[in-house]
């Protein structure tokens, strides 16, 4: 499509608008703005359009179940269990999954979207976080996302929980035991949900009208403030060439973005729906209808909410008592103290690094996860620890297929989960290290090509060629991160100004902390790294002195190898892709 067709086209959708609207300039100003183009940008729109999909398999849903506990005898089509007393919400489940036309592919559709629907923002999240695309001016729009998170694990358990089946029942009675074990308001709670003693009659029609009214509105009304401050503040972009913080690089919203996020969208669907079709995933017929003396072997939560269930796992048995009441801390702490490190974790972090490095600035360019190590390594960190919780759900069934004891499984779940994250930081925290050396050396030597020449004196070398234009701007694009003012080595030997003719502990605390954490760790000028030792190896020393060394006594090679820097090696080219593939700006 030409420019001018594209231009006449948008001129007519504006006009048409402002004749009834009076809307010609909105249009025209936003459907030409500028979205940057990666890759990663597309990871939240998986979840965007997933909770699309929720909403329109969700109210088919609730044209034909029934949230009602009271006690039928099926006589459905399902053979297995005619005959069988169950609640009307647990039948009206097996009507909708072999009675209903196309009701089982909406269940499984429905139950697909919304584990995507939480992956895909876990993912999200994360690519913001490894980025440091939450801070300023971006902080409430972070703030946004980790409510939506929350709310969508709660989403998540008040769904899962409507079918009744035996092994919904089975987390039910899980959540219903920890809200009993809270301090003050714990029976409170757990009457508000049942209407009396578990189970009683009343949690599912409550869950239910949780589930479909007051849990989607605030998750839209939070999507849709998600999505207008993402408009208004703009999208944040991956460092390279011609990107600054005051610009956007990237395709208009008209027709580039549309299409692609159009075609996004039914790539997202077209995925859940096969899915759907093909996988099979909560088959309530199989577990039968709940009852609260019953409970299936090697019953297994959503991922999502499993991290829950493998600390309730991990902890051993703990309780205290005080003045004839009992607090079960084998059930307080694993329910909450999880959920409270990563939810708080995530609230609190950007203002914890602002507030160590004193990095009040904008940032519309965001960071490549190698450039900030001691970030990159503690969301690390915080991933093996959720994983190792996640695998602890599994205790029973790791043990039945494998000949380890299930003592043996948890006693070393405890000790990973504190070991894991350690080992996780070090790692990640390293291996940050030694990909910014191999920037500096990209830049300060060349690229390998794998192309081995011999000099007129005998050396073998390696031929070396600068890296493309567009990988070393996005290098270059690092900026060390900040230090807080006023903490660098001075005279008493701590940096840190007196206050009042004092040194305050938090002051010194937070002096060493933002030493520690910001600091440019491995220049790019590629001659030494932040420990004094050199940043590259001989071999690449001496390669580079050969690749540049174009007035060697008649060194021909070497010279040819200097010659054209446009025109360089294909081989140099393909050399450089694969190392920064991760980042690659268009």
């Amino acid at each position: 499509m030409s420019k001018g067709s594209t231009s006449g086209r948008l001129a007519s959708v504006s006009g048409f608008a402002d004749d009834r609207l009076g809307t010609a300039g909105f249009l025209k100003r936003n459907m030409r703005k500028i979205f940057p183009d990666h890759w990663t940008f597309l990871l939240g729109e998986i979840a965007l359009y997933s909770f699309v999909i929720l909403l329109l398999t969700g109210t088919f849903l609730t044209f034909f179940f029934k949230p009602v506990m009271e006690e039928v005898v099926y006589n459905g089509s399902y053979s297995p269990l005619k005959g069988i007393a169950m609640s009307e919400a647990y039948a009206s489940t097996l009507d909708i999954s072999f009675d209903v036309r196309g009701g089982l592919l909406m269940r499984q559709m429905h139950h697909w979207a919304a584990l995507l629907f939480i992956g895909g923002m876990m993912i999200h999240m994360l690519r913001i976080f490894f980025n440091g695309a939450y801070r300023k001016p971006r902080e409430l729009n972070w703030l946004i996302g980790v409510a939506l998170l929350a709310l969508s694990l709660l989403e998540g358990l008040t769904g899962y929980s409507l079918a009744d089946d035996l092994l919904s029942g089975a987390g039910l009675r899980i959540t219903a035991g920890v809200a009993q074990s809270l301090p003050l308001v714990g029976t409170w709670l757990t009457f508000f949900l049942t209407g009396g003693e578990y189970p009683g009659d009343e949690i599912i029609p409550r869950f239910y009208s949780i589930h479909i009214l007051l849990l989607p509105g605030i998750l839209l009304a939070l999507i849709t403030a998600h999505l207008i401050l993402t408009w208004v503040l703009k999208h944040t972009q991956m460092p390279g060439k011609g990107r600054t913080n005051d610009n956007v690089v990237g395709a208009p919203t008209y027709p580039s973005f549309m299409a692609k996020s159009g075609a996004y969208f039914m790539f997202t669907f077209g995925v859940i729906a096969l899915l759907g079709t093909f996988a099979q995933i909560n088959p309530v017929w199989l577990y039968g209808p709940y009852t609260p003396s019953d409970i299936s072997a090697g019953s297994q939560p959503d991922f999502y909410l499993a991290f829950l269930d493998g600390s309730l796992r991990l902890m051993p048995s703990w309780e205290i008592n005080f003045l004839g009441f009992t607090l079960p801390m084998s059930v307080i702490v694993p329910a909450l103290l999880p959920l409270g490190i990563i939810l708080l974790g995530l609230v609190l972090y950007p203002f914890a690094e602002q507030w160590i490095t004193g990095d009040r600035r904008e940032h519309n360019i965001v960071d490549r996860p190698r450039n900030n190590p001691h970030r990159t390594a503690i969301g690390m960190s915080a991933v093996t620890f959720y994983g190792v919780l996640w695998l602890m759900a599994a205790t029973d069934v790791i043990a039945a297929n494998s000949r380890l004891s299930i003592n043996e499984i948890i006693y070393t779940g405890r000790v990973l989960v504190f070991l894991g994250p350690a080992v996780a930081y070090y790692v990640t925290y390293r291996i940050c290290l030694g990909l910014q050396r191999r920037d500096a050396e990209a830049l300060g030597h060349g690229v390998e090509t794998g192309v081995i020449k011999r000099r007129p004196t005998g050396e073998y070398i390696e031929v070396h060629v600068p890296p493309m234009e567009s990988i070393e701007a996005q290098v270059r694009g690092k900026e060390p991160v900040p230090i807080l003012a006023g903490t660098a080595e001075d005279g008493d030997g701590d940096g840190v100004p007196a206050h009042n003719g004092k040194h305050h502990p938090l002051r010194r605390l937070r002096a060493m902390m933002s030493r520690a954490y910001g600091g440019e760790k491995v220049p790019l000028d590629g001659d030494r790294d932040h420990d004094g030792h050199d940043g590259h190896d001989g071999r690449g020393e001496h390669a580079g002195r050969g690749e540049r060394d174009g007035h060697d006594g008649g060194d021909r090679a070497g010279h040819g190898e200097h010659d054209g820097h446009d025109g360089r090696d294909r081989a140099g080219r393909a050399a450089v892709g694969p190392g920064t593939d991760e980042n690659r700006a268009p």
